[in-house]
């Protein structure tokens, strides 16, 4: 005990005040409850003798009834002319029926039950040889008390008192009986005064209500419930408790109706418990006011004592706490710091407010230059894009071109083929550039077709093949003799294949060995690269497909990345819904990538999409254009790209005007009036979108096809251009294949 006094040591004002609080509440408490306790017995053991008397009284004073009843059905045996002739027997029945209230008939019953003499004239012979009352009365020779009946010959609810006629020889000839109306036998206990919400029932050996207070006549004839009734047959030394029809508990007391020989009824009292504890509650109530008064009085004792010592200090710590919580991190307690509880925290509190306003100050400034730097990382990527687009144009135009015109010459055709996929490859990258957040977000939007995987790994080889012949790498291609059929975009798995590649070459030595192999797996395609290359620990196996991640560079290995391809790659193929992996049996022991896709089992597949700048062999770069060829005029400040897109439209049969600046293109367009305007967006004196809102409100321009071609290719660009009035919008270096279609369907408007 001295141990934990030890260890709850009070040197706080506000443990001192709980500690009085507590001993003066408990005492108090514990009193009120045992008393409340002790109160609520007493009551109910009070009210459960008061009960039994009333009870009693009750049973007794109908007893006394339906013994007068009883005396008065012995004199009427003993008169001759109640076996006599039916018209004495009629009088002297009425006149007895005259004579004594509380009766609604008097009558003889024969033998086989027909009632022969009635003090109340019969319009139709009655009866009442079913009745158990009668038959019992002839079976015991003695005075019966029915249980409730409804009267055949009165129609009232009543119960019948049957007494036999015995002859001078024994035997019994008649049962002469009386009907007492339920309404009078209630009036024997009118006296008996109940508390409120008390009832009184007499029911008999059946259970039927013959008497009841208050309410009578709405419950003559009806069955009590069936917990009463147990509890009315069972032993009647004890009251219990029962809950009645309406919902409310009583205490109910018993006793029978006279003796055994005499009825077969009981009577019950009940008073509502809630009634009878109703002093010990208020008494109860009385003490907890007491106790609710005494710990009023303790807490405001406390509050005195503590208001100036811990409450006004404790509400200007909550009051700083708040404000620090709500951002004003220069908000201090400026409470004096002393050796107790509030003043240690109020240190405590003063010094997280100086700390996080510290570290709020340095991340705010690290915020706002991270807002600069990304802002102006997302300046140079588009300016970076619209700069190698705009060179990529002319030579991808220039490439088709060259096609167009050499058609006839393997070499030449071959040779364009090659510039105009490297022009493309080029421009994906590009892409990429802009789009690596997205990507890596799984933002991607995808074009799945169905396509064969044989043809994404001779696109991506042939994107790799300068890298790996300039490090002279030997490489085994393991495909399978029939088609590899997936669903994806062939654009983006070329991506991931040639990522794969790549990966391989940069971390094999000059000379080494890459295998890729494509393989069906559990129903699905799994494509491997394997090498046998530098190699990885187990610890960067885990993580190499994360963000940033590479392995260590040596100088032989200075080819770059930025530790981004291997992350593309694994979002592309689960947006492709597969998966990838690694593994490595350590350093200097290679290294396999494998991409799993799920196989497409569709028999009839479509034959593979051209990629965009792809065109197969013999066919022309635009389809022919109708008889009255468009005009088209052509503005864009870069000379090499106006001039390859001139002389590739021209070539097509197309009419074609160049500008170079928005001004000469608005002239030319008055007099040219074109029916097709590709325009530029980076001009030197006006931008495209200005450019395109001039045209339209020009006559000879408002209907024109107008498309944007330019190096810009952020979203906020594109709804920019469609503000401004464009109809399409083409990304440098222009799609030939969408830019022939898009021309197409002009001419044909």
């Amino acid at each position: 005990m001295s141990s934990l006094l030890g260890r709850f040591r009070l040197n706080s004002l506000r443990s001192r005040l709980m500690l009085l609080v507590l001993l003066a509440i408990t005492p108090i408490a514990v009193v009120t409850i045992l008393g409340g306790l002790r109160e609520r017995e007493a009551a109910i053991r009070a009210s459960e003798e008061n009960l039994k008397r009333l009870t009693v009284l009750a049973a007794a004073n109908e007893a006394q009834s339906i013994d007068r009843a009883r005396q008065i059905l012995v004199d009427l045996v003993s008169v001759p002319d109640l076996m006599g002739d039916t018209a004495d027997c009629n009088a002297l029945l009425a006149n007895v029926l005259d004579r004594n209230e509380g009766y609604v008939n008097f009558g003889l019953i024969q033998l086989n039950g027909d009632i022969t003499c009635s003090a109340v004239p019969m319009l139709h012979p009655v009866n009442l040889g079913d009745r158990s009352h009668f038959k019992r009365a002839i079976a015991e020779r003695r005075f019966i008390a029915s249980d409730y009946v409804f009267g055949r010959v009165i129609r009232k609810h009543t119960i019948n008192l049957t007494y036999p006629v015995i002859d001078r020889s024994g035997d019994v000839v008649a049962v002469v009986f009386a009907a007492m109306d339920l309404a009078s036998l209630d009036t024997f206990v009118n006296n008996i005064s109940m508390p409120p919400g008390s009832i009184l029932e007499t029911a008999d050996a059946s259970g039927n209500l013959i008497s009841r207070r208050p309410e009578p006549e709405r419950w003559f004839g009806k069955r009590i419930s069936g917990a009463l009734l147990d509890a009315m047959r069972g032993p009647h030394d004890r009251a219990v408790v029962v809950p009645g029809e309406d919902g409310i508990e009583r205490l109910h007391a018993f006793a029978r109706v006279g003796s055994p020989a005499l009825t077969d009824y009981t009577i019950t009292i009940g008073m509502p418990t809630d009634l009878i504890t109703q002093v010990a509650r208020d008494a109860q109530f009385m003490s907890l006011l007491g106790l609710g008064a005494t710990t009023v009085l303790a807490l405001l004792a406390a509050w005195l004592a503590g208001e100036k010592l811990i409450v006004q200090r404790v509400r200007g710590l909550t009051t700083v706490a708040r404000r620090i919580a709500a951002g004003e991190l220069d908000a201090r307690t400026r409470i004096d710091y002393g050796n107790e509880e509030i003043g240690r925290l109020a240190a405590a509190l003063d010094e997280m407010a100086e700390n996080l306003q510290k570290k709020e100050a340095a991340r705010s400034q690290a915020e706002r230059e991270l807002r600069a730097a990304d802002q102006r990382k997302d300046e140079f990527l588009a300016m970076l894009a619209h700069e190698l687009r705009n060179p990529l144009a002319p030579i991808s135009t220039g490439a088709h071109l060259l096609k167009l015109l050499h058609s006839d010459n393997a070499q030449i055709t071959q040779t364009c083929a090659i510039i105009a996929r490297q022009v493309e490859h080029m421009t994906s990258l590009v892409d990429d550039l802009l789009d690596v957040s997205r990507v890596t977000r799984g933002l991607v939007s995808l074009s799945t077709q169905v396509l064969d995987l044989r043809n994404v790994v001779d696109d991506a080889a042939e994107q790799i093949r300068p890298l790996i012949g300039a490090r002279r790498h030997k490489v085994v291609l393991d495909l399978p003799a029939g088609p590899a059929h997936v669903k994806g975009d062939h654009k983006r798995l070329v991506q991931v294949v040639a990522n794969l590649l790549g990966n391989a070459t940069k971390y094999t030595p000059e000379g080494g060995h890459i295998q890729l192999q494509l393989l069906e797996v559990d129903g699905d395609w799994e494509l491997s690269v394997s090498d046998d290359g530098i190699g990885m620990e187990a610890s960067l196996v885990e993580r190499v497909f994360d963000l940033f991640t590479q392995a260590e560079r040596t100088p032989d290995r200075s080819q770059g990345g930025l530790g981004l391809g291997l992350a593309l790659a694994k979002s592309l193929v689960e947006l492709h819904g597969g998966s990838v992996g690694a593994r490595s049996a350590g350093l200097g022991h290679g290294s396999t990538f494998s991409v799993r896709l799920p196989r497409h089992r569709q028999e009839s597949v479509p034959l593979p999409a051209q990629l965009p700048g792809h065109l197969p062999a013999g066919s022309p770069i635009l389809d022919a254009p109708p008889p009255n060829a468009l005009r088209i005029l052509v503005v864009d400040d870069n000379l090499d790209a106006a001039h390859t897109l001139n002389l590739f439209l021209r070539a097509t049969g197309y009419e074609v005007e160049v500008a170079y600046c928005g001004v000469d293109a608005i002239e030319i367009a008055k007099v040219f009036a074109p029916q097709v305007c590709i325009l530029d967006i980076g001009l030197p004196d006006m931008d495209g979108n200005e450019l395109a809102r001039r045209l339209r409100r020009l006559p000879q321009t408002s209907d024109a096809t107008l498309v944007a071609a330019t190096g810009y290719g952020r979203q906020q660009d594109r709804e920019a251009a469609s503000q401004a009035g464009f109809d399409h919008y083409l990304v440098k270096p222009v799609n030939t294949l969408q830019l022939g279609e898009l021309l197409t369907t002009a001419a044909a408007r």
